[in-house]
C-alpha cells in the first residue's frame, strides 16, 4: 500500500517510540542483573508514578519489601540505603514504561484529531497501544511469580515479557518502514525473490535466539560454563537431559539452555554472512545493500557482546548491552526484509557494474 508523504511525521514518531522501547529493553536488563526487579512489591499503575517523597514513605515501602520472599531468603538485613539502590532501578524501569505509553498515546490522539494519519493505519496503531497495555500487565504477572515463595521470577514469564517487547518493537518498526518507504510497482527479479524469502527465516531465527536468551537469563545459565567455545571442556556437555519430562530440559536445565543458545548463535554466525554474500552478488537497491552491511555489523557486535558477557560472568553493563544488541540485530533483519519486499529496481550504477 502506498502512503502520502504527509505520513513521514507519523513514521518518525513511531521510530522515536522504537528508540524508547530499545532503552526500555536495556534498562530491563540492568534491572534484572542488579537484582532490582522484585524491589517494588505492588503494582500501582496510577499512584506508582510518584516515588516515596519523605522518610516515612520510604520506611513504608521498605517494610512491604521486607515481607517479600526476596528479602526473607536473599537480602535479610539489607539497610534502607541498600534498598533504595535497587528500588530506583525498578522504579526507573516502570516509569519509562509509563512514559512510553504517553509518548505513544499523546501524539496518536494529536495526529488523529488533526487527521494526519491515513485511515488504514489507525487500527494498527490502536492495536499497538493495546499490546503496550498487555505488556505492562505481563510485566506485573512476571514480577508476581517472584513474590510468592521462590524469590526468582519464572523464566517462562520473563521470556514472554521479553518476547512481547520484541514483537511490539518489530510491529512499530515495520509500520514506520511502510510509511517511510512505500512499495514500488516494479517486479523483483527471481533471485531477489529467493533472497527475500530467506530474510523472514533469518529474522525468525534472530527472534528465537533472543527468546532462548530469555531462558538463559531466567535460569541464570549465563553464570555457568563460563568458557568458550567449549562447555566444561566438551563440545557437547553432559547433563543436558536430566529433567523429566524431556521437554523441560529445553527451558529449565541450565546446561541445555545455555547449549541451545550457543547453537542458535552459531547458526546465525553461519547464515547471516552467507546471506550477506548473496546480497552483495546481486544487483539490489542501495538500501538493501546498506541494510545487509548493517546486519553484518550488528551480528559481529552481538557475538562479541555475548562471548564477552559469558567469559566475564555476566557483568551488568555487558549483559544489558547484549540484550539491547539482540534488538539491534532484529532491527537490521527487519529493515533488509522490508526493503527486499518493496520491489524497487536496482540503481543503474549497480546494473552497469553487474553487482
Amino acid at each position: 500500500m502506498s502512503y502520502p508523504a504527509s505520513q513521514r511525521p507519523v513514521a518518525i514518531w513511531l521510530l522515536i517510540c522504537c528508540a524508547a522501547i530499545l532503552a526500555m529493553v536495556v534498562l530491563g536488563g540492568v534491572t534484572r542483573l542488579t537484582g532490582s526487579g522484585l524491589s517494588i512489591v505492588r503494582w500501582e499503575p496510577i499512584t506508582g508514578v510518584l516515588p516515596p517523597l519523605n522518610e516515612p514513605a520510604w520506611e513504608q515501602v521498605f517494610q512491604l519489601y521486607q515481607e517479600s520472599p526476596e528479602y526473607q531468603k536473599k537480602n535479610r538485613g539489607m539497610s534502607l540505603e541498600g534498598f533504595k539502590t535497587i528500588f530506583w532501578f525498578e522504579y526507573a524501569h516502570r516509569l519509562l514504561g509509563r512514559l512510553i505509553g504517553a509518548i505513544f498515546l499523546v501524539p496518536l490522539l494529536f495526529f488523529i484529531a488533526r487527521r494526519r494519519i491515513d485511515r488504514s493505519v489507525i487500527p494498527k496503531l490502536l492495536f499497538m497501544f493495546a499490546l503496550g497495555g498487555l505488556q505492562g500487565a505481563l510485566g506485573w504477572y512476571m514480577v508476581k511469580s517472584g513474590l510468592i515463595n521462590d524469590p526468582h521470577v519464572s523464566p517462562y514469564r520473563l521470556t514472554a515479557h521479553l518476547g512481547l517487547a520484541f514483537l511490539i518493537y518489530a510491529y512499530l518498526f515495520w509500520v514506520a518502514l511502510d510509511l517511510l518507504y512505500p512499495a514500488q510497482s516494479s517486479t523483483p527479479a527471481q533471485e531477489r525473490l529467493r533472497l527475500s524469502g530467506l530474510a523472514p527465516w533469518i529474522t525468525l531465527l534472530v527472534f528465537v535466539t533472543a527468546l532462548s536468551g530469555g531462558f538463559v537469563a531466567g535460569t541464570r545459565a549465563g553464570f555457568a560454563y563460563n568458557t568458550f567455545p567449549l562447555m566444561d571442556g566438551r563440545w557437547i556437555p553432559e547433563g543436558m537431559a536430566t529433567l523429566d519430562p524431556l521437554w523441560r530440559n529445553l527451558f529449565e536445565n541450565v546446561t541445555a539452555v545455555q547449549f541451545d543458545h550457543r547453537v542458535l548463535a552459531v547458526l546465525l554466525f553461519v547464515l547471516i554472512p552467507l546471506f550477506w554474500w548473496a546480497v552483495r552478488r546481486q544487483p539490489l537497491p542501495r538500501r538493501v545493500r546498506i541494510g545487509s552491511d548493517f546486519l553484518m555489523v550488528a551480528l559481529g557486535l552481538q557475538l562479541a557482546l555475548g562471548i564477552s558477557t559469558l567469559l566475564l560472568r555476566v557483568p551488568v553493563v555487558l549483559g544489558a548491552a547484549h540484550q539491547g544488541g539482540a534488538l539491534l540485530l532484529l532491527t537490521a533483519c527487519l529493515f533488509v526484509w522490508h526493503q527486499m519486499r518493496q520491489g524497487a529496481a536496482p540503481s543503474s550504477s549497480l546494473r552497469t557494474r553487474g553487482l
